[in-house]
């Protein structure tokens, strides 16, 4: 949905961004659709959204809001593709998008079910120079608070019982008319005779026949624009006390289920002497980085030749080189791919190339919000129609299950299925293992073992410290936390 406001008081209502981080530019309508991005001096930082938490039973969460903000000076992307001969209308400012046959309703309200779900969606980009929508679309993911802005929303059944709180935002006729001069003559290339025209004739009536009536719908009407404070405040105190309902049921999530058997869905390597062995030596806080790097390979290729095993297989005879028949075993899916959440995930690429030949491989980086203490997906990078494969999902460690929670939505969202999903990780811990297997009870865990404890800063206990320094040969900070490193254990 599209943002036509420029009512900057309204931008409250949007997330906080960190400080040294650029603001986002709004995408006008010469520009080619930009990517989800925010762009600091050292790094680019992918921002489609982050999937939703899970309460305690492992369903949605039902704190999922969409807020409506309606105000008559914006144009939502929803538009109809227009005909030729439609088109050669909208030329000459004779074409009424004012009304609401001229928006594609069916896409609007498919588009906000599938967010308050929680999944992905491919919003079209409206290019209001030809009057159609561009090749482009953006991808956008659900959210805890969805806030949908633009006009006529009202007009329909269907569309308005998706909005959990309407806002109408009542704004002066003539500021109207200016800030409808000045975007469609600076931002589109207008004439100041056809604005008007078209003003007079499509703009004013709509809003006096379909927009003003709907006002009585509003649970929120605020007079003078967005400069009225006090009204803004009121719904910035609204979209917080949602999101804190999150960051509870987070809370929730972590501990309710640790009294609790450990699912079946988890597979646990056996804890051989071999194995015990080397987990003593890379649990040890003297191991040096070369032992502790040769003995985790070891431990990973272990529990990727475990995770194989998982795979779905069918009887498949062959002839020896004897001569005789011998009645062994195939893979029957279409293809295996692997994606490592970054960057200790990173580190059992290797394992999963020597045993998978011609493996694809993906990338996810997730990293924890400082202001919110939430996950926040940062990189993506899938390889094309991985909904058709089975895929095994990399971390080293896991300890709270957030991070892992996110990666599984991301693949959820791009099709793949979920009880064709395999979660590998060195070391787990018992609530990481119950918040996923709560949230995902078709996705297969393994793991070469499983801690108890995680204590107040997330750290598993007794652990292993942290994985991607002790790995890569990078120091943490005397009050590291899982959470602040780019390969948290969740």
């Amino acid at each position: 949905v599209h943002s036509g406001s420029g009512e900057g008081s309204l931008d409250r209502l949007l997330p906080s961004v960190s400080s040294g981080l650029s603001p986002r530019k709004r995408t006008t309508s010469q520009c080619k659709s930009e990517p989800p991005l925010l762009r600091t001096s050292k790094r680019t930082i992918y921002t489609a959204g982050r999937p939703p938490w899970y309460n305690e039973h492992g369903g949605p969460l039902n704190a999922l809001s969409v807020i409506y903000v309606c105000h008559y000076s914006g144009q939502c992307n929803v538009e109809f593709v227009l005909s030729k001969e439609e088109q050669n209308l909208a030329a000459s400012n004779d074409y009424n998008f004012d009304h609401p046959d001229a928006f594609d309703f069916s896409l609007l309200t498919h588009t906000l079910r599938k967010l308050k779900k929680g999944k992905s969606v491919k919003i079209p980009v409206y290019d209001f120079n030809t009057h159609g929508r561009q090749k482009d679309w953006k991808t956008v993911y659900g959210a805890s608070v969805i806030i949908f802005e633009g006009i006529m929303a009202f007009t329909d059944k269907e569309l308005l019982q998706l909005l959990d709180m309407k806002i109408f935002v009542d704004t002066d006729s003539d500021i109207r008319l200016v800030r409808r001069l000045r975007r469609d003559i600076t931002e589109r290339g207008r004439d100041i005779e056809g604005v008007i025209k078209q003003y007079n004739k499509f703009v004013k009536p709509a809003f006096e026949q379909y927009i003003e009536p709907t006002m009585r719908l509003a649970d929120i009407v605020v007079p003078r624009g967005g400069g009225n404070m006090v009204a803004i405040d009121l719904i910035v105190q609204h979209v917080h006390s949602q999101l804190e309902e999150v960051r509870a049921t987070r809370a929730r999530t972590t501990s309710a289920h640790q009294a609790q058997p450990l699912p079946q869905t988890l597979s646990v390597l056996e804890s051989t002497p071999q194995v015990r062995g080397m987990h003593t030596i890379i649990r040890n806080k003297e191991t040096s980085r070369d032992e502790f790097i040769f003995y985790s390979k070891r431990l990973m290729r272990l529990l990727i030749e475990r995770a194989l095993s998982f795979l779905p297989s069918q009887v498949h005879i062959v002839q020896t080189p004897q001569g005789e028949d011998y009645e062994g075993r195939s893979f029957t899916g279409k293809r295996i791919t692997g994606v490592s959440i970054l960057r200790a995930g990173e580190t059992m690429e290797p394992a999963l190339r020597a045993v998978c030949k011609d493996v694809r491989i993906g990338k996810i980086l997730i990293q924890t919000n400082q202001d919110t203490g939430e996950p926040e997906l940062h990189y993506l990078r899938l390889p094309k129609d991985i909904g058709e494969d089975h895929v095994i999902l990399m971390d080293c460690t896991v300890s709270t299950g957030a991070a892992a929670m996110m990666a599984v939505r991301v693949l959820l969202d791009h099709d793949v299925q979920e009880d064709k999903i395999l979660l590998v990780s060195l070391l787990m811990a018992e609530m990481g293992v119950h918040s996923v297997a709560y949230a995902f009870p078709q996705v297969k865990i393994i793991t070469t073992a499983v801690d108890k404890k995680v204590n107040d800063l997330f750290h598993i206990i007794p652990g292993i410290g942290n994985f991607g320094d002790r790995y890569f040969g990078t120091d943490a900070p005397p009050d590291w936390s899982d959470e602040d490193m780019d390969e948290p254990s969740y």
